[in-house]
């Protein structure tokens, strides 16, 4: 046993703490960029679009009817339906009649596609019928042609597939071929059958269209096989695909009630209102007029066109009820093939629906050609029926006392459906019935504000809403409504357009094209809009833009830059990361864009959001000034100053942000510097590979007994920082390199160029040639240092990205390393360093402003190296020089790594609004996650009351029995227990374990990925009230937070996060160095960690942002080796190596905060404990290795108590609640005292007689007291 531990608690509350401080208690490192994978949603978008329009271009109307002669094949009731296109044939001259019914089914087709070419065939001839086809298929190519047949007045079609027309004399009738047809009007084609057994027909046509298909495959053979005739193939017409509607089927005839039309299907698809309500009146099914004639039917006022009266609302309606019956029957691919790719195609099918309704009641069954399921019996017609019975009842008082019409309910009382779907309905469900009708509402400025709210909420819903919305219409609809300027209407349009686009970022070429774009501009340019609504503009925005020449440059002359600029500072986090992120966009591989940038200062004004307190507002930033960086087309020096600029602040600024989302994006950036920049970095990398090499000669040379150290090695002790650390290992004479210190340790790298220039001046002839002129403040330097540090940087994700950079660099260097007979390479640009931008030098340190010299381009380099020879392999040229100018080969660079932060920020956007995680597991009661965290706290509220009980015996308690045993592979560094499970978490060397001490079982076993050569030093709980997560920091400095710590439900422990929490610090060499590693204390009330160690400062980090709070010196000579705070982010107290306590007040300024010394002891302090007691004031519990345990008031200069214990004190265990402490000695023993002067109360002997070796005890108190 080395580590004592006292069962913590997960904060410092009073005696009267209830579970409601729970439900307050703020949470760490459990927002989406924790709990969700960084990547983008692939949602799978249904081809709503249809993959080619098509219209009907021609229509040939033919009419057989020769009035006056019935057919010989049919009987006719008398009286019997004679009625043709409303116009009864016998009234006139049989020529007479023939021509008004040919011209009124042309007006009738004409409502429906008024711009298609008509042409009218009556009692046409065989010849007449080709001649009319072949002339229509001719003209409209490869667009849609309709043919109408009306066969009243010849005989039923034949079962070999004829249909009937004329001799030229009418005396017989001569059969026409269903094949000579198909011949003729080619594909793709639509027919119309309005005569009796017309099913005959459609059964024909696809046995014919089965003919035509061997017959072209027995020719395409029959070409193959001749193909040195000459012959080519003609593409095959797809007869299958024609459409094809028939009146009835095949052994049925039409209805012969003389108060239907003779052409009742004709009616139907042509005519439906009036046949609609001629039927309706017919069936005397109206409850409200139950006498209205059919007389009365023809007076309803109004035009079919105009919603606002009372016929064209009842076309509105049926327009809607039949689409919504199509939407829910068909098949998607169906629906979007017969109802929304052609628009006389969509009318007629929409009548069908009607018709079959109609038809069905007379023992006729339409059929159509694709087959489509029985509607006759939905139950949106008596939707239907009800808003004729509501129209009718209002006709009487209308047309005699000219009455106001009152507009139907329908509409609304749809809407009001739709909105209960809303309220209970789920992806799991059916699809609303209602969409179609939203979409039909839209065009009505009555609902449409509310039909645009409650399609924006079916749209949140997630992808799958948006899908369904897109394949039944909404489209084009909401496009339109970009036009409008009702303010009214911005929020919902822009969140509407937000969700599409999130979900199908195609539409980006319709706003463009229809100039849609500027609604957003206006938008986002309205700071009187609330920012939510401009953080949407933003986005759709940046959507528009995204890889879409067009888009970037209609933003760009609509003034984006200027516009996002101006909003930076905007209170709205998610607004800024949306302007950083459409910047980015709009200027990537976009030069114009840029250079807009630059004259705005843009790069200088996304450097404040570089310390923005929100994460993802950071990332944003940083990679918008990396596709700044990136989107330079032609270098110029002006050019490579801004970029050098951003690198080095970029470096300066976040390389150690305690995000790994913003460390990922910042090696994403710095990549580009590299890309552009490549020989000049090359250059490095290699004058670093010839330092090292030239030290690897030097160790095995007879004369030097120097350890082998690497050349970063021989930098730290050339440089003033001494950035670098050498370590010894464990005897196998490897090299430990530490990694970057800090920002400011990057920058001063590039202060000292000896690790290039004296390997190179030593070496008389260099790959890199003479150079006695090097600057010593090189950009690139401190960008390829930084870099480096990367490379290790304690997030896995990061390094390994990081390390795909500097690896390509490497591997140039080694593809570059020519035989020294073979290459000879001449200088042909600069041999000196960049100098800083003049203009901006305050974010290049230590930098000068002076014109480096230049060397004639003629001059040779030396022939010989120092680089071994490995073959007569060809290599390309070492880059000789490191030079301002960027590589000779410009263009779009290929990234060498990337981050999926931008997608995944886009895909927040396709999920529901009202699923977010925060917001279902805080505000829905009914959740699981709600359940779950209740439990919890009930389960806290119990233990802290069994707690109080089991504190107020612990001075009389003795500890006598052993509850929990085991064994480790190595001595346990600390022990940390958990305030509510049975778990107790121990750190070994850097492995950390988990066990349940009630059964003695290992949960987990977990390696902390970090240096092999840095072990665990301190181990906290965080959110130990709730999902608790186990934060391990290592003497090198960095911290890890992982989350499924104890494997529960057999789930291996997850890394969350990971930084560089304290990069100053040193760790030990050996392992009997006695140092205080990384000391850490967290503080769960103010998401505060405090970090100290073996060094001279208290730096606290904030979990919500993210951020280092401050540094706090700690005035002394020593490493700090206890820290304690006191739980509501007041007081701090730190115990030092030199026996001396310090106390802090943390809402000081950092130089200002030392409110207290204490000097009383005289060795090392073990540890320090904080306690607010009930009825006095607050009290500090401090403990040396010397043995002696003092309490300070706060108040007071001197300790108000002290108790002497044996000395050699290795670690100490206070109880922040309870009036006891522990501590283990030498003599391998723990002791058990009160903190008063009351007589010891346990002493437990080590079992195994081993000696109890030094360790400093990290732990925190808990509130419930166990005896264990």
């Amino acid at each position: 046993m080395s580590v004592i531990a006292s069962k913590p608690c997960h904060e410092k509350e009073n005696l009267k703490s209830t579970e409601e401080d729970d439900w307050k208690m703020q949470l760490a490192f459990c927002k989406p960029r924790h709990t969700a994978t960084i990547e983008g949603v692939n949602c799978i978008t249904q081809t709503w679009r249809m993959k080619e329009r098509m219209k009907t271009v021609s229509v040939a109307l033919v009419l057989c009817l020769n009035v006056g002669v019935d057919p010989p094949d049919i009987v006719k009731t008398q009286p019997c339906a004679r009625l043709e296109c409303w116009i009864d044939p016998l009234s006139v001259s049989p020529q007479k009649a023939l021509e008004t019914i040919g011209s009124n089914l042309q007006k009738q087709y004409e409502r429906w596609q008024p711009r298609a070419r008509y042409k009218q065939s009556l009692d046409p001839t065989v010849e007449e019928v080709k001649k009319l086809c072949t002339s229509l298929r001719r003209n409209a190519k490869e667009e849609r042609v309709l043919f109408h047949y009306n066969g009243h007045g010849v005989p039923k079609p034949t079962s070999n597939g004829e249909i009937w027309v004329f001799n030229r004399t009418y005396t017989q009738y001569i059969p026409l071929s269903v094949y000579d047809l198909q011949t003729w009007m080619g594909a793709p084609s639509i027919y119309v059958y309005d005569c009796s057994n017309a099913g005959i027909i459609v059964e024909s046509f696809q046995q014919f269209a089965e003919q035509h298909e061997k017959e072209y495959e027995m020719e395409k053979q029959a070409v193959q096989q001749n193909r040195a005739t000459g012959v080519a193939s003609a593409t095959a017409p797809s007869y299958k695909n024609c459409i094809q509607l028939a009146a009835c089927a095949a052994n049925q005839i039409l209805p012969m009630n003389p108060d239907l039309p003779a052409d009742i299907f004709t009616s139907c698809l042509t005519t439906p209102i009036k046949i609609a309500l001629r039927w309706f009146v017919m069936q005397n099914t109206s409850k409200l007029v139950p006498k209205i004639s059919l007389d009365l039917i023809d007076k309803i006022p109004g035009q079919l066109t105009d919603r606002r009266t009372m016929l064209g609302e009842l076309n509105w309606i049926f327009t809607a009820i039949t689409d919504t019956i199509a939407w829910n029957t068909l098949p998607r691919d169906l629906f979007q093939r017969l109802f929304r790719q052609d628009l006389l195609v969509a009318s007629l099918f929409r009548n069908f629906l009607l018709a079959e309704r109609i038809l069905r009641s007379y023992d006729c069954t339409p059929v159509s050609c694709p087959k489509l399921p029985p509607t006759y019996q939905h139950p949106m017609w008596q939707a239907w029926d009800l808003a004729l019975d509501l129209c009718l009842a209002q006709l009487p008082s209308i047309l005699e006392n000219e009455d106001q019409f009152i507009h139907s309910p329908f509409f609304e009382e749809q809407l009001t459906a739709f909105q209960v779907w809303l309220t209970l309905g789920s992806k799991n469900r059916n699809p609303p019935e209602q969409l179609p009708i939203v979409l039909q509402v839209l065009l009505s400025q009555v609902h449409r504000l509310r039909a645009l709210e409650l399609l924006g909420r079916f749209l949140d819903l997630g992808p799958w809403a948006v899908n369904l919305a897109l394949s039944v219409g909404i489209f084009p609809y909401v496009l339109k409504l970009l036009q409008s300027n009702a303010r009214e209407l911005r929020p919902l349009l822009v969140f509407i357009w937000a969700k599409i686009l999130a979900v199908d970022s195609t539409c980006q070429a319709d706003l463009v094209r229809d100039g849609g774009h500027k609604y957003f501009l206006s938008v986002l340019q309205d700071t009187s809009i609330p920012s939510e609504h401009r953080t949407l503009a933003a986005f759709v925005l940046a959507s528009i833009v995204n890889d879409y020449r067009p888009g970037q440059v209609a933003a760009n002359h609509g003034s984006l830059v200027s516009i996002c600029l101006e909003q930076l500072g905007d209170s709205n986090a998610l607004l800024r990361q949306w302007l950083c992120l459409c910047l980015a966009r709009l200027w990537h591989n976009y030069d114009k864009a840029r250079w807009c940038g630059v004259r705005d200062i843009a790069h200088e004004k996304l450097f404040t959001l570089l310390q923005d307190p929100v994460p993802e507002v950071r990332a944003a930033s940083v990679y918008a000034l990396g596709t700044f960086i990136n989107s330079v087309t032609t270098r110029s020096e002006h050019a490579n100053n801004i970029d050098q600029i951003i690198a080095m602040t970029l470096i300066n600024t976040v390389s150690h942000d305690m995000c790994p989302l913003v460390r990922k994006e910042l090696v994403v950036a710095l990549q580009w510097m590299v890309l552009h920049f490549e020989n000049s970095f090359v250059t490095l990398a290699l004058a670093e590979e010839n330092s090292r090499k030239d030290l690897v000669v030097e160790t095995l040379s007879p004369f030097s007994g120097m350890r082998r150290i690497s050349s970063r090695d021989r930098l730290k002790m050339l440089s003033p920082n001494n950035t670098y650390s050498v370590d010894s290992t464990d005897g196998f004479g490897q090299d430990r390199i530490k990694r970057v210190s800090s920002s400011s340790s990057i920058s001063s790298l590039g202060n000292n160029w000896e690790f290039v220039r004296k390997p190179c001046e030593s070496l008389g002839h260099s790959s890199l040639g003479n150079l006695p002129s090097l600057s010593y403040g090189s950009v690139y330097m401190k960008l390829w240092h930084g870099l480096c540090s990367l490379d290790n940087d304690p997030h896995p994700v990061v390094a390994t990205m990081s390390q795909k950079v500097t690896n390509h660099i490497r591997n140039q260097v080694k593809e570059s390393s020519a035989p020294k007979e073979v290459i000879e390479t001449k200088i042909s640009s600069s041999l000196s360093l960049p100098p800083s931008p003049s203009n901006r030098t305050t974010y290049l340190s230590n930098s000068k402003g002076e014109s480096p010299p230049t060397v004639n381009s003629g001059t040779d380099l030396l022939r010989s190296s120092r680089i071994p020879l490995h073959g007569n392999r060809s290599r390309k040229p070492i880059p000789n020089t490191i030079s301002e100018e960027a590589d000779e080969v410009a263009g779009i660079k290929t990234p060498l790594t990337t981050s999926q932060f931008v997608e995944w920020s886009c895909a927040q956007f396709a999920q529901p609004v009202s699923l977010e995680i925060e917001t279902e597991s805080m505000n829905d009661m009914e959740s699981r996650a709600h359940y779950e965290r209740e439990w919890r706290y009930l389960r806290n509220k119990k233990q802290r009351c069994d707690a109080r009980e089991e504190q107020l015996r612990a001075v009389q308690s003795r500890v006598e029995s052993q509850v929990f045993h085991t064994r480790c592979s190595h001595s346990p560094e600390v022990l940390t227990f958990h305030p509510f499970e049975p778990h107790l978490a121990v750190a070994l060397k850097d492995y950390f374990g988990v066990w349940d001490c009630q059964t003695g079982t290992k949960l987990t076993y977990c390696a902390s990925h970090g240096n092999k050569m840095s072990r665990i030093t301190a181990l906290e709980f965080i959110n130990a009230h709730d999902i608790t997560l186990l934060m391990a920091g290592s003497d090198d400095g960095s911290v890890r937070v992982w989350k499924n710590y104890s494997s529960m439900l057999n789930r291996d422990p997850v890394l969350l996060t990971a930084w560089q929490a304290m990069a100053d610090i040193q760790p030990a060499t050996k392992a009997t160095t006695a140092t205080a590693g990384l000391v850490t204390k967290w503080e769960q009330r103010s998401l505060t960690l405090a970090v100290t160690g073996d060094v001279r400062i208290v730096r606290l980090w904030d979990a919500e942002t993210e951020l280092k709070k401050q540094d706090i010196p700690t005035g002394a000579d020593c490493c700090a080796t206890c820290v304690d705070v006191d739980g509501i982010g007041a007081m701090m107290a730190v115990g030092c190596g030199d026996g001396s306590v310090r106390l802090f007040d943390r809402r000081l300024p950092p130089l200002e905060s030392r409110v207290m010394i204490w000097r009383e002891h005289t060795a090392w302090v073990l540890g320090t404990s904080l306690r607010k007691c009930e009825r006095s004031a607050p009290q500090l519990f401090t403990g040396s290795s010397s043995g002696d345990i003092r309490i300070f008031d706060l108040r007071k200069n001197s300790s108000v108590s002290t108790v002497q214990i044996t000395q050699g004190i290795t670690a100490l265990a206070a109880h922040e609640m309870a009036d006891i402490f522990a501590c283990g000695s030498t003599y391998s023993c723990v002791r058990i005292d009160a903190r008063t002067n009351s007589p010891n109360i346990s002493v437990i002997r080590s079992t195994s007689g081993k000696r109890l070796a030094w360790r400093d005890s990290f732990v925190s108190a808990p509130e419930e007291y166990d005896e264990r």
